[in-house]
């Protein structure tokens, strides 16, 4: 590997809202198809946005969450899915950025893959049986030792990326006596990986998250990067718990933006005959995006003071995950407000606010789920 680059000037506002301008045309090409927009994540590799999270020292931007959730919803309006993969990847070099127990090596090899090739990473967590390891439970995929060397075997569902991705964080079980759980690194173009094509959803669909198949995959010793005992996993990573929270958020409230921005248009370009000037003259289309600008609002509000507060190291997981809750909820209700009020064309395949209605409502299943963010906030309060 060679020494570490000077880091690419921060990528600014304009340049994120001329590449959400460029994804907007293809998105529904790519929702229609289910294919990754590596069109997309070209621009944004040639953007410099792949080292946004990577420790300035190393070649990167050193940017934190509020790049993380900036950037994430500036790139939503255009494509969500592609801004769902690039979060995860910003999410991962962040946690590497600040771990100490990684082998030097091993780190060196993922962040200027990442920097010199364009190499994506995310983690790889949820199981057909498990579901979400945020629930609890051991992972049914697995780390067993064959010629003094880890062998991986399992499989993972909804990795988003999948097909685009280069490294892959997965979480697994150790085969030991007292299990001990946590991370591995995977080269994901190893042998013995295969790929399962199986993210057939309403939304969200260009995010290739399928499953992905380990049979008798050897590791180096290197890449068991954080295998702990289980009970030492419950207070995860702080930065992970609230930067994924407010990330998600950001996403989805960028959806909603995208469908707002469009509903105007719409408001704008429709003239019915009977009426002989466009909606967007009619005092209940005014009431309408008022409602909906009320709710981003909101949005925008909650999304600052969490990033103010995140800056000062004042902000806990559990008001990150609730802010997850309300922002998506409120972007929904955005998306809602506007598909009811205009009728059929809001569910026409010709009209983006179809997708964006399909894609807002993914929010909902996306790690944290609302009853888990409302019960921890509902325990801290009470405790």
């Amino acid at each position: 590997m060679g020494s570490p680059i000077s880091p690419p000037p921060a990528v600014t506002q304009q340049a994120l809202d001329a590449l959400a301008a460029r994804f907007a045309p293809r998105a529904g090409a790519y929702d229609r198809s289910g294919d990754i927009a590596m069109d997309n994540l070209a621009d944004c590799r040639a953007a410099g946005l792949y080292g946004l999270t990577i420790a300035r020292a190393d070649g990167g931007q050193g940017g934190g969450i509020r790049q993380i959730v900036e950037v994430t919803g500036t790139l939503a309006t255009g494509d969500p899915s592609t801004a769902l993969i690039l979060a995860m990847h910003f999410l991962q070099h962040a946690l590497i950025a600040r771990a100490t127990g990684w082998p030097e090596t091993t780190r060196r090899r993922v962040i200027e893959t990442a920097l010199h090739d364009g190499a994506l990473i995310n983690a790889l967590r949820v199981e057909p049986d498990l579901g979400t390891p945020s629930r609890g439970g051991l992972p049914a995929t697995r780390i067993s030792q064959a010629s003094g060397r880890p062998v991986l075997n399992g499989r993972k569902i909804y990795s988003t990326g999948s097909t685009a991705l280069r490294w892959g964080m997965v979480w697994v079980a150790t085969d030991e006596a007292q299990p001990r759980v946590g991370q591995v690194l995977v080269d994901l173009h190893a042998p013995g990986i295969r790929i399962e094509r199986s993210w057939h959803q309403m939304g969200m669909r260009a995010t290739g998250s399928h499953t992905f198949i380990f049979e008798n995959v050897e590791l180096p010793g290197t890449a068991l990067v954080d295998l702990r005992a289980p009970d030492q996993w419950h207070s995860n990573d702080g930065t992970l718990v609230v930067g994924h929270a407010l990330a998600i958020a950001a996403l989805y409230d960028g959806v909603a933006r995208a469908a707002r921005d469009w509903l105007i248009s719409f408001l704008h370009a429709r003239v019915p005959t009977a009426l002989g000037r466009p909606l967007a003259t009619l005092p209940r289309f005014h009431t309408l995006l008022g409602q909906i600008d009320a709710l981003l609002m909101t949005n925008r509000s909650i999304l600052a003071g969490a990033l103010s507060r995140t800056e000062s190291g004042d902000y806990p997981g559990t008001e990150a995950n609730l802010a997850k809750y309300v922002i998506t909820e409120n972007a929904i209700r955005a998306v809602e407000l506007g598909v009811a009020a205009i009728g059929n064309p809001a569910l026409s395949q010709d009209n983006p606010l179809e997708r964006h209605f399909r894609n807002v409502l993914c929010a909902r299943i996306h790690t944290p789920q609302a009853d888990v963010a409302l019960a921890a906030a509902g325990k801290a309060a009470l405790a």
